[in-house]
């Protein structure tokens, strides 16, 4: 697995490079699982929580377009064991499935499919040594990815008006508009034997290099959990706000179906995942415990430093008793005040 640098030299000009240009995050410690056999789509049918992939088109000039599916694996409890982008495979007319899944999920994961994946319908490759992935992401970002990956400045307004989710791929390379970070991104699966070359044209064509602080940043930005960070197999995903993304409730049943239609049908958990604007003081610290009056109402799980709102931002899980627009203290009942949102689209300036 390859250890991706905090930063390059300096955090604040790649975070700008992302919010102004053009830069590149290497994301190759993501695993990669390859499902193929007799009937992959029906072995995951039943453990994924999402809509099942459907095999991709042909389109103009050769190029193939289709989806990543947001999805989860859930227990029996709805508790997350991982989420992941789950797309049809290499191959248009193979039927076979491709698993993009959070290194801190991979172990659990790998756990909960040897028990509940049929291997007379689907056997499992980790293909994560044979692809790497990056992610490009700045304004700049569609010309550029037109030009390198797609061989024409003219696919430019295809890559930029794909919603999240969509691919398009030629040459054996895959490239998928992601939500995940609060600027526009797309993230490249590419070949290893082509990962350098990639790699090395992006940074020639000005992108910079972006490590793991300016990556975090913007990802809270965003509002979006991290698998590992934010959640975890004690996680209930009714909890996290991603119910109506990684759930497609008319495609039957699958593990942890069950507690997810019935939370969604008595409307409510006893604690959410929202956003947090620290007012003051130092950034806490992760696991800092937050308190409505004496009483604690819920815990910091991610803290970073945001330009946007000059100064420390976060998400946590908090109570239904506080309610959003609201304010809890944090550390202790007499601790600073940290605003409670939300999350969704520019959530910070909420």
């Amino acid at each position: 697995m390859c250890e991706i640098p905090i930063h390059y030299g300096d955090s604040a000009a790649e975070y700008r490079a992302a919010r102004e240009g053009l830069a590149i995050h290497d994301r190759s410690h993501r695993a990669r699982l390859f499902f193929l056999g007799r009937a992959p789509i029906a072995a995951l049918q039943g453990v994924l929580s999402g809509r099942m992939p459907s095999a991709p088109t042909l389109s103009r000039g050769g190029l193939i377009e289709g989806r990543v599916e947001y999805s989860a694996v859930l227990t029996p409890k709805g508790r997350v064991i991982a989420d992941l982008g789950a797309m049809w495979g290499p191959d248009p007319d193979e039927e076979s499935l491709f698993l993009d899944v959070p290194a801190a999920a991979i172990e659990p994961l790998l756990a909960h499919l040897k028990r509940y994946v049929p291997p007379r319908l689907a056997t499992l490759e980790d293909v994560t040594a044979d692809s790497g992935l990056i992610t490009v992401l700045g304004p700049k970002a569609p010309k550029t990815i037109a030009k390198i990956v797609l061989g024409s400045v003219s696919y430019a307004a295809e890559v930029e008006g794909l919603p999240e989710g969509e691919f398009l791929e030629l040459g054996g390379i895959r490239v998928a508009r992601t939500g995940d970070v609060d600027v526009p991104a797309w993230d490249l699966y590419v070949p290893a034997g082509r990962f350098e070359g990639v790699w090395d044209d992006l940074r020639e064509r000005g992108a910079s290099p972006m490590g793991s602080g300016a990556w975090e940043t913007l990802r809270v930005e965003a509002g979006r959990p991290a698998y590992g960070q934010d959640m975890d197999e004690s996680t209930i995903l009714s909890e996290t706000g991603l119910v109506d993304r990684a759930v497609d409730h008319t495609k039957g049943c699958y593990t942890g179906q069950e507690i997810i239609v019935r939370i969604r049908d008595r409307g409510h958990v006893n604690r959410s995942l929202r956003g947090l604007l620290f007012s003051e003081g130092p950034a806490p610290k992760t696991g800092t415990k937050l308190f409505l009056e004496d009483r604690v109402v819920g815990e910091v799980t991610s803290v970073v430093e945001s330009p946007r709102r000059d100064g420390p931002i976060g998400l946590g899980y908090v109570h239904r008793d506080a309610a959003d627009g609201g304010q809890v203290a944090v550390g202790s009942p007499e601790g600073p005040a940290a605003g409670i949102r939300g999350l969704g689209p520019g959530w910070t300036s909420a």
